[in-house]
């Protein structure tokens, strides 16, 4: 199914905010408890961040986890 909703860029490009993140993970989950379908769950937020901006922050896997997460709940839900 084709649904232009989610044809937005919160639906199609990168997750690099937490906010953003969130609204995915929460529209998703909304979205896949109406149709009655089991979605795994998000990634957690990372707790140990230093703030000193490293390579390989933990942030940046959270934000890979994150879309790698909303790309497979758009293929379980159907909607890409």
């Amino acid at each position: 199914m084709s649904d232009p909703f989610f044809n937005q860029a919160l639906f199609t490009q990168p997750l690099f905010e937490l906010a953003t993140a969130q609204a995915v993970f929460a529209s998703l989950q909304s979205l896949a408890q109406a149709r009655g379908v089991s979605l795994r769950a998000p990634p957690p937020e990372p707790t140990t961040c230093c703030g000193r901006g490293c390579n390989g922050c933990v942030w940046e896997g959270f934000y890979a986890a994150a879309t790698f997460w909303r790309d497979e709940a758009l293929l379980v839900l159907d909607v890409v």
